[in-house]
């Protein structure tokens, strides 16, 4: 039973909203409805609002560090979400995971070298290879059974390449998969066969759905977790995106020096005051906020899948396992993917990423964000009915 209200509409229009402020400059209209930026339209925990508020209460915003009961902090919520045992000195900081990515590529390869990535996936995996002058691999995901499967032969084929580094997204977005033990130790023990690191993006770790449980791959062992290095942030969990903060943990010393050695050459010296105290406060006590909002976005997934079974029919979409996310297949419809986004401008009045975003693999679906109101939900589903029905 949920005791939090997550019911309000809140006017997020003219706040520089990138979701609801740059619908215009993206799709052309910007008075569509915005359901394409993965954050959510839910307010974060009162109790990270009470916290940055008190400290811009004290009126000096000087150079600043990370208390170190932050670090308890966060391997106490490792431990008790993640089953994952971590110590303070794996701990390092990033602006955020998109970040932390392009670092560990400028610090654990060289350029030309081979990076792999299973598309289709979160568009910066590509950019991050492509803008640093790695040669991009791609180890494709099979579409099985409703829901994405690994093409490990495939997998296996690619690294055997000369693939240095792999960027692992678990879980999976834009399909919302939560990987198993088996697939993930499976993963972990061909890296450690072919001599591949490890770059898993576990940004959506805390928002894993009904029963499904996430496992962080540097858990599943002590040698998996040597060739790892694991980025997690608050943002996505706790709605706090535009304060970037991020957590990167690795137990290889070697790994962990190698990534603060090109931190501390492009000058990155630590979180603000107000990502530290903002972080600090949500993994102290967002736990109970957290279970009732992924209590919520499970239902609203529920009432999604519901509402496209029954009146869009000709089109499909995977439940997520994770995450606020719903990725739908429209390839049935048959139609070009400029086509569909046309249709969904112009007919539905709907903004949704394309899934040509994502690479290959995502041509013919599209992307909806459904960490809204139940309200906002319910108009967005009639706009894809209007935009997808003659």
């Amino acid at each position: 039973m949920l005791d939090i209200d997550f019911q309000e509409i809140i006017e997020r229009k003219n706040t520089s909203s990138l979701k609801w402020d740059a619908v215009g400059e993206r799709f052309g209209d910007s008075s569509l409805l915005p359901m394409w930026v993965a954050d959510m339209d839910f307010p974060a925990p009162a109790e990270i609002a009470e916290a940055l508020i008190h400290r811009v209460n004290h009126p000096v915003y000087g150079y600043t560090m990370p208390r170190k009961g932050l670090y308890q902090t966060i391997t106490e919520w490792m431990a008790k979400r993640h089953n994952w045992k971590i110590e303070d000195s794996w701990i390092q900081f990033s602006a955020g995971v998109v970040s932390a990515l392009g670092i560990c590529i400028q610090a654990l390869t060289k350029p030309g070298d081979k990076v792999l990535v299973q598309s289709p996936v979160y568009a910066p995996f590509f950019n991050m290879v492509k803008k640093n002058d790695r040669e991009l691999v791609n180890n494709q995901l099979i579409y099985e059974n409703g829901q994405y499967a690994i093409d490990f032969k495939d997998f296996e084929e690619k690294l055997k390449t000369g693939v240095r580094l792999f960027l692992l997204c678990s879980p999976h977005n834009p399909g919302g998969r939560v990987w198993s033990a088996a697939e993930l130790n499976r993963i972990g023990e061909l890296c450690r066969k072919h001599g591949v690191i490890i770059v898993s993006d576990e940004i959506h770790a805390d928002l894993a759905l009904g029963d499904r449980v996430h496992i962080p791959i540097a858990s599943l062992s002590r040698e998996i977790s040597e060739i790892t290095i694991t980025a997690m942030a608050p943002s996505k969990t706790f709605n706090i995106a535009g304060l970037q903060a991020s957590v990167v943990i690795s137990e290889n010393e070697e790994l962990r020096q190698k990534f603060q050695d090109i931190q501390d050459a492009r000058g990155f010296d630590g979180l603000n005051i107000f990502a530290l105290t903002a972080m600090e406060a949500a993994y102290q006590k967002g736990a109970h906020w957290l279970d009732s909002i992924t209590g919520y976005i499970q239902e609203n997934a529920i009432a999604a899948m519901e509402f496209i079974k029954n009146e869009i029919p000709h089109v499909s979409c995977m439940a997520p396992q994770a995450s606020f996310l719903l990725w739908i297949d429209c390839r049935d419809l048959h139609m070009s993917d400029t086509a569909l986004q046309k249709l969904l401008i112009e007919k539905g009045q709907l903004a949704l990423d394309p899934g040509t975003k994502f690479g290959p693999g995502g041509e013919g679906f599209i992307r909806m964000n459904i960490g809204c109101p139940r309200g906002t939900l319910t108009e967005g589903l009639n706009r894809l009915k209007t935009a997808l029905t003659d």
